[in-house]
């Protein structure tokens, strides 16, 4: 058995496809088949079923996966290991972020990011909380940017708070007064909001039950884009992070909370073992110093 055979599994498992998987790979589709052949026959277990339509993994090949994953994982730290131990601020950082984030805070943060660690090549890959997480531990990326807190077994390292606005069609009720809103205003009313897996829809759900606000269930969005649009068009009223509003228009009507402001706190999340936890640690700082003083926005020390 060889780490090469274990990357042919999973990518055989990602693309359930022997074709799709050999090309992910790299090598040709029957070089892959006889390494998954070889795999099963030392393992003395069936790891693949195989059909003409169709690649299903046996009940023990999901297991094996499972395993394989974390095996190329620590195989990835041991390279980390020997790179940081020559020189920690060069080679690659796979850095996640969620869509709700990546677009608003990554602009404002790379250019400096570059200028401290010029010779770091910085892997950046956008994704909903739950596959950010699964990526962590399964070794697939370095560190994340996530909501917190987290019920998960990872290092924390917090960024910023940032508050929620109001973002309301100009003709709503909730747009005729002027100054602050309090949250209990929204009593009554229904909010758009986005779609499953998104961890600003859960923040947004929790200030709905929080006031007796109710969700507007005939719409969900796939984007906060989506969401503006939809409060241009008059459809309705819904909660926006204070990075995301930057530009307003004139058709919606942006009106800040009282305090306390309801909010989401970022953090720089990675696993605990990680070989390079020490340059993490600085690089979470200078990101957090990278960003721009902005009312609404405040750093965490």
């Amino acid at each position: 058995m060889n780490l090469r055979d274990l990357e042919y599994l999973v990518a055989l498992a990602d693309h359930r496809h022997f074709g799709e998987a050999a090309s992910a790979c790299f090598v040709s589709q029957p070089t892959l088949s006889t390494q998954i052949k070889k795999l099963e026959a030392e393992l003395g277990v069936a790891l693949v079923e195989r059909s003409p339509r169709a690649v299903t993994l046996t009940s023990v090949g999901e297991r094996v996966v499972e395993e394989a994953r974390v095996v190329l994982g620590h195989a990835k730290d041991l390279v980390l290991v020997a790179h940081s131990a020559r020189d920690p601020e060069s080679g690659s950082l796979r850095l996640g972020v969620f869509p709700t984030l990546g677009p608003y805070v990554l602009p404002l943060v790379i250019a400096p990011l570059h200028r401290r660690f010029p010779r770091l090549e910085l892997l950046l890959t956008e994704e909903k909380s739950p596959q950010l997480v699964d990526h962590l531990r399964e070794g697939v990326l370095d560190a994340a940017l996530l909501a917190s807190p987290l019920r998960e077994e990872l290092h924390e390292e917090p960024l910023f708070e940032e508050d929620f606005v109001l973002a309301a069609p100009r003709d709503h009720e909730l747009s005729r007064a002027s100054g602050p809103v309090s949250v209990a205003e929204l009593a009554g009313h229904e909010l758009l909001l986005l779609e499953e897996g998104h961890c600003l829809r859960d923040q947004a759900l929790s200030v709905c039950h929080l006031v007796g606000a109710n969700e507007r269930r005939d719409f969900r969005a796939t984007s906060l884009e989506t969401l503006r649009q939809m409060v241009a068009a008059g459809v309705g009223v819904t909660l926006l992070p204070r990075l995301a509003v930057a530009n307003p228009t004139d058709s919606v009507v942006l009106r800040e909370f009282v305090d306390p402001a309801p909010s989401r706190r970022i953090s720089m999340y990675w696993r605990r073992s990680h070989p390079s936890s020490v340059f993490l640690r600085s690089f979470a700082r200078e990101l957090r110093q990278s960003l721009p003083v902005r009312v609404g926005v405040s750093l965490v020390e």
